[in-house]
C-alpha cells in the first residue's frame, strides 16, 4: 500500500518534500542514538549530551514541518489522498519518539557517574544495541523503497529483542545479576527498556511498510 501511495504522491512536490523531511529525521534519530551510545558506554563524561540534545530540536521542527506541508496539502486538494496522508503524519510521531527515548538514554549517562558496563550481561547488551543500529538502517532503507523484506526482517528482530530485554530488566529488578551493583543493576535496567522502546518504534515505523493503516504499529496479519 505505501508503494502505490508514494507513486501518486511522486507527481506533488510538498509531499515529495514531506517524504524528505521524514528520512531526515530518521537519519538524525540514527546520529543520536549512536552518540548517545557512545556517551553512556565508552565515555566517563556525558559533556557532550548538550550537543546531541540540540539535534532533538531538529526532529521536532521537521515533524511540525511535515504535519503542515500535509495539512496544506489536503487543504489545496480537498483532502485528497488522506489515507496516505494520515499514515505520514503517524509515522513521524513514531520517529519523534525515538528522539525522546534517545535522550532519557543521555539523561541516564549524565546520572550514571562512569562508563555503564554489563557485567554478565554485556554479551546481550552488545547483542542489542547493535541490532538497534542495523534496525536504524533496515527501516531506513525499508521505508525509503517500500521494502516489504526489510521491514519484516526489522519485525522480526524486534520480536526476539524486545522479549530479551523484557527477561533482561527482570532478571535485574529480581536480583539475579550477581556481579553488578545496585546502581548498576538500576541503570543497566533502565538502558534495556529504553533500548527496546528505541527498537519499537524502529517496528512500528517499519509496520507502514506491510500494513494498511489501520494496522501501522501492529503486528502484520498472518
Amino acid at each position: 500500500m505505501l508503494r502505490r501511495i508514494k507513486e501518486l504522491w511522486k507527481s506533488d512536490n510538498l509531499l515529495a518534500q514531506a517524504w524528505q523531511d521524514t528520512y531526515r529525521m530518521l537519519d538524525i534519530d540514527h546520529d543520536m542514538f549512536d552518540r548517545a551510545i557512545q556517551l553512556l558506554r565508552q565515555s566517563d563524561s556525558a559533556d557532550a549530551g548538550d550537543e546531541i540534545l540540540a539535534r532533538d530540536k531538529e526532529v521536532d521542527a521537521f515533524e511540525q514541518e511535515v504535519r503542515r506541508k500535509v495539512l496544506t496539502h489536503c487543504s489545496v486538494n480537498s483532502g485528497s489522498d488522506l489515507v496516505g496522508s494520515m499514515m505520514l503524519v503517524t509515522i513521524v510521531i513514531d520517529i519523534e519518539r525515538i528522539g525522546d527515548y534517545t535522550k532519557n538514554i543521555i539523561s541516564l549517562a549524565r546520572s550514571y557517574p562512569s562508563r555503564l558496563e554489563g557485567g554478565s550481561l554485556e554479551p546481550d547488551l552488545v547483542r542489542i544495541e547493535a541490532t538497534v543500529v542495523e534496525n536504524f538502517d533496515r527501516t531506513r532503507a525499508a521505508l525509503e523503497d517500500s521494502n516489504e523484506e526489510l521491514a519484516h526482517e526489522v519485525l522480526k528482530e524486534t520480536s526476539w529483542l524486545s522479549k530479551l530485554c523484557d527477561e533482561r530488566v527482570h532478571d535485574l529488578v529480581a536480583g539475579n545479576v550477581e556481579d553488578v551493583t545496585a546502581n548498576q543493576s538500576t541503570a543497566l535496567a533502565l538502558y534495556f527498556r529504553q533500548l527496546k522502546r528505541v527498537n519499537s518504534h524502529l517496528g512500528d515505523v517499519a509496520t507502514a511498510v506491510v500494513n494498511p493503516f489501520d494496522r501501522i504499529g501492529f503486528k502484520p496479519k498472518d
